[in-house]
């Protein structure tokens, strides 16, 4: 059978996922990410997907990040009919971002309008909470490991992949070809996820790249994140941690409360400003399968760590003098509540921002990380004061080495391998180093770029 995959998504770039996989019957669109970043790929949210919605079968879901689940409120109300597959966890977290993303997005059109800094009159948001709702309709949860037939030629399952509770590679057997598209791959060394499946063969891979030029530290988080604290707190200064609420916040204050515990950093306050984070370590709880947390864990949290719901208080939080540890989203500082702690805090040298994990091109959190002199927030102009540093080996990715070593383990090598989710960079050095070990086609397709496989 002709299969041929159209990358709209997540090609040349690590946002925006979206990988239509078209055979001569079906179409089926594996993630159905947002564009983030600079303004070139935001404004690819607002232009025509370019998919026949009446011959597209079904959307499969890997995992519930933003950038995997994004656009699914634009594609439901661009007239998408059918089911979207998803794990149970990735169900349950796929509701709380996007309820969250919409409410985001809302809010910044209001601000916008009420600022008069937006070019159009009046702004409007990409999709709204009555979207999101309407979204929420088409999905279907699925067990892990369970095979389903979309029809005879075409099956598929979720195997758990590390990155996220819920997050899973998608393995899709269409006619007598086997696909494996990787999601984002984990580590094996994550704090609470059990180390990703290895899927046994494939004849095409779809693999990830996000890390593929880079070995992630030897060095300790915790460690580091002891030294920054401590310096921080010493001179004193606040803590503001930009987080991805769901999944890398939690392994965060894992490593804050055993510092505590270990009496390594001062007891200062520690703050957990995301209504959706919090109720995403609540949908945690509840699928005890998929971590390797005990009760006792998630019940310490509770206790030591003040969860902020009501704006209301963050900006009480905000006037108190005292230092404190903030952890809030979001992870590239694109929007979220983080905005008003850094709006308050970015140009005193005394505070410190901490950021952990990937920073995409054109967002605020990568334009910390390059040293910039001004951050424009909301609107308006901050001189950059603040300390600024990275917290190393906490990424939520698998490395280069990580994800030679998950090739390595497929007791049947792929026959042809695809990177995506990646940087052209760290694409094209991945792409390299695969080939260098192993005998391997290896693509990297750009965006809108459509590969054919029919050998």
């Amino acid at each position: 059978m002709k299969v041929k995959i159209h990358f709209l998504g997540g090609a040349g770039t690590v946002t925006g996922s979206k990988f239509l996989l078209e055979t001569p019957r079906h179409q089926l669109l594996i993630d159905c990410g947002l564009f983030q970043g600079i303004k070139s790929l935001r404004l690819l949210n607002r232009a025509p997907l370019s998919i026949d919605y009446s011959k597209l079968s079904a959307v499969l879901i890997t995992h519930a990040h933003l950038d995997h689940t994004g656009y699914l409120p634009v594609l439901i109300k661009n007239g998408y009919k059918g089911p979207v597959f998803m794990t149970a966890p990735t169900f349950e977290l796929t509701k709380l971002i996007l309820r969250d993303s919409a409410k985001i997005l809302m809010e910044e059109a209001d601000d916008a309008n009420r600022g008069n800094y937006s070019k159009h009159h009046p702004a409007l948001p990409l999709y709204t909470l009555e979207d999101v709702e309407q979204t929420l309709h088409h999905i279907l949860d699925c067990n892990e490991n369970e095979w389903l037939s979309l029809s005879k030629d075409i099956k598929f399952r979720f195997k758990r992949n590390g990155h996220l509770i819920g997050s899973s590679y998608l393995e899709l057997d269409v006619s007598d070809k086997k696909f494996i598209f990787s999601g984002d791959v984990g580590r094996p060394g994550s704090l609470y996820l059990p180390a990703p499946a290895i899927p046994k063969r494939a004849d095409v891979l779809v693999l990830e790249s996000t890390y593929g030029n880079r070995l992630h530290p030897a060095s300790s988080p915790k460690d580091q994140l002891k030294e920054l604290i401590n310096t921080a707190i010493q001179r004193g200064g606040d803590v503001y941690i930009p987080c991805f609420a769901v999944g890398r916040a939690l392994e965060i204050m894992l490593l804050i409360d055993a510092l505590k515990k270990e009496e390594k950093i001062p007891a200062v306050p520690v703050v957990f400003d995301s209504p959706m984070g919090a109720d995403a370590i609540e949908a945690t709880s509840r699928f005890p399968d998929w971590h390797r947390l005990n009760t006792s864990a998630l019940f310490d949290l509770n206790k030591d760590v003040y969860f902020v719901r009501a704006i209301e208080e963050t900006f009480n939080i905000i006037d108190r003098k005292n230092a404190k540890i903030v952890i809030a989203g979001s992870g590239m500082i694109t929007g979220g509540r983080i905005l008003h702690y850094l709006k308050a805090g970015i140009e005193n040298p005394d505070n410190l921002i901490i950021l952990p994990g990937y920073q995409a091109e054109g967002t605020r959190g990568k334009a910390l990380l390059d040293g910039v002199s001004e951050l424009k927030i909301m609107g308006n102009m901050y001189r950059v004061k603040a300390q600024v540093a990275q917290l190393e080996n906490i990424s939520g990715h698998a490395d280069q080495k990580e994800l030679l070593d998950w090739i390595a383990g497929f007791r049947y090598k792929p026959k042809r391998v695809v990177l995506v989710h990646g940087e052209n960079d760290a694409a094209q050095a991945l792409a390299a180093k695969i080939k260098e070990i192993h005998p391997l086609h290896v693509d990297v397709p750009e965006l809108n770029e459509v590969i054919e496989f029919n050998d």
